[in-house]
């Protein structure tokens, strides 16, 4: 057995055996290779020829977001300006409402006088006013008390009563001055 042609041979036989046993086994790691392969170019044949109109649509819809973005700060924009344009009604309005209001007041005090003027009854062509009556010295003490200018000139001041009547002027005496209430029921019931 020391042939060296038989172990030459045997391990000829052997690698060939051992290379046939290596590529059974590769044969179906290379159809598995060849199947992934084949996948990674669909993979990228679809990416090619879906990517770039779903770039194109996000593209897209970035430009409609910015261009919605830009509505709406617009939109935000009039409310604010019809919210001020409100806002300036509002106030026109009010000082709308106050004028009116003044100038009703107005009229209404301006009916209400002429009505007086025009119910008032005339004074009788027979009767003599009860302020002719009064001497003349009588009439300016009681234009000067009317007009308050004798409190300033005059330095006589009573500042009241123990019957609760209002303060009079009084002469020198103490007396009332004509033109007192009283004097004028005087007068009063003397032009009845």
């Amino acid at each position: 057995m020391s042939d060296p042609i038989f172990w030459l041979g045997l391990s000829i036989l052997l690698v060939a055996v051992s290379l046939t046993a290596v590529l059974v086994t590769l044969i179906p790691a290379v159809q598995a290779l060849a199947r992934a392969a084949r996948s990674v170019e669909k993979l990228a044949d679809t990416l090619s020829r879906e990517f770039p109109p779903t770039l194109e649509a996000i593209r897209l819809t970035g430009h409609e977001i910015s261009e919605l973005t830009d509505d709406v700060s617009d939109g935000v924009q009039s409310a604010g300006e019809v919210v001020k344009q409100v806002d300036r009604s509002l106030g026109s309005a009010k000082k709308q409402a106050q004028n009116v209001q003044v100038t009703t007041r107005s009229v209404v005090t301006g009916i209400k006088a002429a009505w007086k003027t025009l119910t008032r009854k005339p004074p009788m062509s027979g009767r003599v006013r009860g302020g002719d009556r009064l001497s003349p010295s009588q009439r300016s003490a009681i234009s000067l008390r009317d007009s308050g200018l004798d409190d300033r000139y005059s330095g006589n001041y009573v500042t009241g009563t123990s019957n609760g009547e209002s303060p009079r002027l009084r002469n020198s005496e103490g007396s009332s001055l004509p033109g007192d209430s009283e004097d004028f029921e005087q007068v009063r019931s003397g032009d009845a």
